[in-house]
């Protein structure tokens, strides 16, 4: 009888210490020791979005390039939010979905400008002729280690790219969101055991777990559901330009029940479930893919 393939999850990746590494803002995949698993490579696809128009915001890299790819090789056609600067990673996810024989839009837009949200939608919408799913993504996060050392206008804009920019997303997209369609939105175990230096990245992920369950509410009588995912550590340039301090960079994901970091493509499974007819039965739900960490209170 053929044995089956099972995997040691503890060091399916790399479970040491990363060296040291920063870079300034955009941070870039390219530029990370090593580069991230988005899927590149592995991720097949079995027809679970086929012909789906997506809209992804920070699907240039880390966990919104590995859904992308994912998404594409399902079957869909995919429009790509990113901040102005991280063009390299979003042209490389591009050449990844017109592999994939998919639709591509990429919108180089900054969240925190008022006509974002809107723009985004509406370049989606003329894209593809429609628009049925929405993967809420971007964030930003930045390490501060005191009180003192965080700037009001730091605070702002996390709030402004990380919960705001999703309610103004949201708002312009739901005049096309159609019965059946899926929204999944990017919060974090922050929002249940939230670090010090983190304070607005974590309060921001903390408001996007409660946006989830009243946006899912909101939308259950027209036949749309509303998840969420809650990463854990997640080897992403997220980390690299002020995310993390080098130390935690040296040790990052050690300490989980794993014990190593978490690579994108590890989540990309969950995003299409959610966005899937698989997951007709599933609304108001998060998900976490923590390495161990519990995001339950």
């Amino acid at each position: 009888m053929a044995e089956p393939h099972l995997i040691d999850p503890r060091t399916l990746y790399k479970a040491n210490e990363y060296p040291k590494q920063e870079q300034d803002t955009p941070a870039l995949e390219e530029k990370m020791i090593p580069k991230p698993d988005c899927g590149e490579t592995s991720y097949k696809g079995s027809g679970k979005l086929l012909n789906r128009r997506v809209l992804i915001t920070g699907g240039d890299s880390g966990i919104g390039r590995a859904a992308a790819i994912a998404y594409a090789r399902e079957g869909a056609d995919v429009a790509i939010q990113f901040f102005p600067g991280e063009e390299p990673d979003a042209e490389e996810v591009a050449e990844l979905i017109k592999k994939a024989g998919r639709k591509v839009k990429l919108l180089p837009y900054d969240l925190r400008e008022d006509e974002a949200a809107t723009a985004i939608v509406s370049e989606t919408v003329e894209a593809f002729g429609g628009l049925d799913t929405l993967v809420l993504n971007a964030a930003q996060q930045i390490s501060r280690p005191t009180l003192s050392e965080r700037p009001m206008k730091q605070v702002e804009d996390t709030f402004k790219v990380n919960i705001i920019s999703m309610f103004a997303t949201v708002q312009a997209a739901e005049a096309y969101l159609p019965v059946g369609g899926a929204i999944v939105l990017s919060t974090s175990i922050q929002a249940n055991d939230p670090s010090e230096d983190l304070m607005d990245y974590a309060a921001t992920k903390a408001a996007i777990a409660n946006y989830t369950v009243s946006l899912s509410k909101y939308f259950a009588p027209k036949g749309i559901r509303v998840n969420a995912v809650a990463p854990g550590p997640i080897w992403t340039p997220l980390q690299l330009d002020g995310g993390q301090t080098q130390e935690v960079i040296q040790k990052f994901g050690l300490d989980t029940p794993l014990k190593r970091a978490g690579q994108p493509a590890e989540l990309a499974p969950v995003y299409v479930f959610l966005a899937s007819n698989d997951a007709s039965y599933v609304t108001s739900q998060i998900y976490g893919v923590t390495g161990g960490g519990n995001i339950n209170l």
